[in-house]
């Protein structure tokens, strides 16, 4: 998934949960935390794999349940020791729907195939492709098919929400 759809998926979910469990719209800072933890699998595993060379591929350490086992309770007990219990909850939500929305929709059918990433580095992973680079991956691997189309949907939906949640974080990236 692209990060638009990944960013889409995480606020679709997290204000659900923060209407349901707050009954209000998601608060700012949380809502920019959510944001970093919707690509954060992302930036640990691209720029490793892809620019340095240090992972086996795109979708490794930073996908891994085996990781996010160990990450998200450091990061929710760190929220508990500086009193941003939300602000970890909200990157947890961000970082599991990342995991969930990489999952591809061949599973549905199933051919679990492509869920290997969430296993790693138990499970090997199938080759990947050389990539020379984020900007590279962009440039070479873009293209707008159905899927693309369906992560586009989502991530209007998501920012029509956001909007309508009163832009919550928008007012620290303006002031930044």
């Amino acid at each position: 998934m692209w990060p638009w759809g990944h960013l889409g998926v995480a606020y679709l979910l997290y204000t659900a949960y923060t209407h349901r469990r707050f009954d209000s719209a998601p608060l700012a800072v949380p809502a920019l935390a959510l944001a970093v933890g919707s690509q954060f699998p992302d930036l640990v595993d691209k720029p490793l794999a892809w620019t340095f060379g240090v992972l086996p591929g795109g979708r490794t350490l930073g996908h891994s349940l085996l990781f996010a086992a160990l990450l998200i309770p450091a990061v929710y007990a760190l929220g508990r020791y500086v009193g941003r219990v939300r602000e970890a909850t909200a990157f947890a939500i961000g970082h599991l729907s990342h995991l969930l929305a990489d999952v591809p929709p061949s599973v549905l059918t199933g051919d679990r195939s492509g869920t290997a990433f969430l296993l790693w580095p138990l499970v090997d992973q199938p080759a990947e492709e050389p990539v020379g680079g984020i900007f590279d991956a962009v440039f070479t691997y873009y293209t707008m098919g159905a899927y693309e189309w369906v992560q586009l949907g989502i991530f209007a939906v998501g920012a029509v929400v956001w909007y309508r949640d009163g832009a919550p974080g928008l007012e620290y990236v303006l002031n930044r």
